[in-house]
């Protein structure tokens, strides 16, 4: 395959297990001039599994402003740029934003080479709903982590978090008060030797004994409706208010665009109000 001048390479590259990458990647690490990399460290191990040797520029969230000039400048003189993250899908949870941008400002071609990310990999076996969140690494600090659950516990979707393995009980307790009725699975150290799942129901969780090693990915199932509680004297009300102006129908979807609730129970309420206004 040949490669494109005036273009960045977003390279996917192996979390854990190192054979898993795709032939395109290698073919476009191979023909790089210049690979960028987190942590020079890291990925030269993957580099020597695969028998590639290129010069490596280290490119991290400290130094992109610093590196950006110098990177783009290398592509402009027709260098094979490719960017590469410590583990995973590059720009997902890590730096290369601002690289990224900068370099459609300057109308350099981005090209992804998709592969393994973390993300997906812990979809695929979760059994969870298909239509999901991803958000990252959740905040540090208590009230920043409360302010975060309280807005995103709302959305029916399956979440997608990481987390940093020392702090898992912290976490696992406050998914405990704002995901009641939802299922959880903890993937830890995704495709390497020593991965695990731990898969529970939120309202009986327990936290562990010791504190987890290694990286975690944590899934939340989506919000079961059928199970979720009603105040029905909240929808009681507002059926009443709608119904005087609009059908069953349009005071049922007004009302669910409101509140996150089970829609034949509001259809049943809305149905018997309106049963009762006619006698």
């Amino acid at each position: 395959m040949k490669l494109s001048n005036n273009t960045l390479y977003v390279v996917s590259t192996p979390i854990g297990n190192l054979n898993d990458i795709t032939l395109r990647a290698i073919d476009v690490l191979k023909k790089s001039d210049i690979i960028l990399c987190e942590d020079t460290r890291r990925s030269i191990k993957l580099l020597n599994h695969l028998n590639i040797k290129k010069k490596l520029i280290s490119y991290h969230k400290f130094n992109e402003k610093k590196q950006l000039m110098n990177i783009i400048e290398q592509i402009n003189k027709g260098k094979i740029l490719s960017l590469i993250s410590d583990a995973g899908t590059p720009l997902l949870s890590d730096p290369g934003k601002i690289l990224l941008n900068n370099c459609l400002k300057n109308k350099i071609q981005i090209v992804p080479i998709p592969g393994v990310s973390s993300i997906t990999a812990a979809m695929s076996v979760s059994g969870f709903d298909d239509k999901f969140l991803f958000y990252g690494f959740l905040p540090k600090t208590e009230n920043d982590l409360d302010k975060t659950f309280q807005n995103l516990s709302k959305y029916s979707f399956t979440q997608v978090f990481f987390v940093p393995s020392i702090k898992i009980n912290f976490y696992l307790k406050k998914i405990q008060r704002y995901y009641e009725g939802r299922k959880i699975m903890i993937g830890r150290e995704l495709t390497k030797i020593h991965e695990d799942f731990y898969r529970q129901d939120i309202d009986s969780l327990k936290v562990f004994k010791s504190p987890l090693k290694g990286e975690i990915t944590l899934v939340i199932s989506e919000k079961n409706l059928k199970n979720e509680k009603i105040d029905k004297q909240k929808i009681v009300n507002m059926a009443k208010k709608y119904l005087k102006k609009y059908s069953v129908k349009d005071t049922v979807q007004l009302i669910l665009e409101k509140e996150r609730v089970n829609k034949k129970e509001v259809y049943k309420l809305c149905l018997n109000i309106k049963n009762e206004n006619s006698n």
